[in-house]
């Protein structure tokens, strides 16, 4: 595996490549890499020639108020991972080589990224796509892949590669779990135990979303408020998103029954935001354990 870390290095591996006719396949990450991060590498190195990852904490997508100090890194750690994975490259760079000046220039998809998720933490998904925007001219690759854990944020991406005609295809790649159902996260780390103990009731909410679409609960606000109050039951989380939207436009829908929804929750344990959704009512599994 090659580490660059500069703009020039990178694209001098890239035309390489390229002139040699290979296809390649590219995960973005911010690092501290766990075992969703490496299933994603796996399926590109299924798919390409060539699999490059990027990790790079990206500090236009945290507000000001928001962890991207203490956000976990640990390069060495992740390097070893991703070469026993098989990249060809990672690419590493520190924010003065992905910023040297302030960016004049934003990505947006407001009607998108304005919500959800995005309704709390205001910004957040223009700092995602303008950095993936950038990440795509340096890359140029033929395939991107993104976990659907960060259903919002793969919505945005398709949307956007749409639009401003890209030419990359999006590959997303079901969510990968703990064996307690946890979504594998970077940020559960920051999880105590106890607090990690709490944590399981954010995807036991997906499982009661099923039941109660199972019972025939129609009304998105009865629906709603029926999860908020479920995860509302253990003292240590705090719902900040709880909807059921279109999984498609994620816009608002009139009934929940005439599925599939997306159920999509932003739950805050202790300090750490949490992200999770589920699919429901199309008749198909959504989620993989993780290998323990």
């Amino acid at each position: 595996m090659r580490l660059v870390k500069t703009v020039a290095e990178l694209r001098d591996a890239i035309a390489a490549f390229r002139r040699a006719g290979k296809t390649v396949g590219f995960v973005p990450t911010m690092g501290f890499l766990h075992i969703g991060h490496l299933t994603l590498v796996a399926q590109a190195k299924a798919e390409n020639d060539v699999t490059v990852v990027s990790i790079f904490v990206n500090p236009l997508q945290f507000g000001a108020n928001e962890d991207l100090a203490r956000y976990p890194r640990d390069l060495a750690r992740d390097s070893v991972l991703l070469e026993e994975a098989g990249v060809d490259i990672l690419f590493a760079p520190e924010v003065a080589e992905m910023y040297p000046r302030p960016m004049s220039t934003v990505v947006d998809v407001p009607e998108l990224g304005s919500q959800l998720e995005g309704a709390v933490r205001p910004g957040h998904f223009a700092g995602v796509t303008t950095v993936v925007t950038k990440l795509f001219n340096l890359v140029q690759p033929d395939a991107t892949y993104f976990g659907e854990k960060d259903y919002q944020q793969v919505t945005l991406i398709r949307r956007m590669v749409e639009d401003l005609a890209q030419p990359v295809r999006v590959v997303s790649v079901a969510t990968v779990r703990e064996a307690d159902g946890l979504a594998c996260s970077s940020r559960n780390v920051y999880l105590s135990p106890e607090q990690r103990a709490a944590a399981v009731i954010v995807p036991r909410a997906l499982d009661e979303a099923e039941r109660l679409y199972d019972q025939g609960l129609d009304d998105p606000a009865a629906f709603e408020a029926a999860i908020e109050k479920f995860i509302a039951a253990e003292p240590q989380a705090s719902p900040e998103v709880v909807a059921v939207r279109d999984p498609e436009t994620l816009a608002p829908i009139d009934c929940v029954q005439a599925g599939p929804v997306l159920v999509a929750l932003f739950v805050r344990v202790g300090n750490t935001r949490l992200l999770d959704n589920r699919v429901i009512g199309r008749g198909r599994t959504e989620t993989r354990k993780a290998a323990q």
